[in-house]
């Protein structure tokens, strides 16, 4: 089983998040990853989600998904090649002096930016595919992350295919 990527434009409706999610969660499966906002049209949203399973269940789950009468498309986007950004903002327990220094030396090797300096801690930015940001979040830990929250990973394919185009 590996992670697949599936784009899906819905109405932009109250309500068909809950729905997406409910039939994600009917069927068993957990959801790695959830970005949705609106699209280029203000009508719909886009949807990017990473579910984990192999190729039959998530072919089942968007056969599934297609069902919804909010749904617009889906796609299964992992095969293509595609542009994917998450962002990330970490809080770091970074006292004046050394562990600064490191912390923000780390930030600068990873082109994170401090967007908050605190007493004891520093809130760090950094926007980039998912293996950058676990990269980070692994160096950061040994000076103690107090919080850390991430957007999920969103995505669009390469060129001029999109994912309305996609199979």
């Amino acid at each position: 089983m590996k992670p697949h990527t599936l784009s899906i434009l819905v109405e932009n409706k109250a309500g068909v998040l809950s729905r997406v999610a409910g039939l994600f969660s009917r069927r068993g499966f957990n959801i790695e990853s959830l970005a949705v906002g609106t699209s280029e049209e203000l009508s719909m949203s886009r949807m990017t989600i990473v579910v984990i399973g192999d190729d039959a269940q998530i072919e089942q789950v968007m056969k599934q998904l297609n069902k919804l009468i909010d749904v617009i498309k889906v796609s299964d986007i992992t095969e293509n090649e595609t542009v994917e950004r998450e962002l990330a903002l970490i809080k770091v327990s970074a006292e004046p002096g050394t562990s600064r220094a490191e912390v923000m030396q780390i930030a600068n090797i990873f082109r994170a930016n401090i967007v908050d300096v605190g007493a004891k801690s520093v809130v760090l930015q950094v926007i980039g595919d998912t293996d950058k940001i676990n990269a980070l979040e692994t160096l950061l830990r040994q000076y103690g992350i107090k919080e850390l929250v991430r957007t999920g990973k969103i995505a669009l394919i390469r060129g001029a295919k999109t994912a309305k185009s996609a199979k």
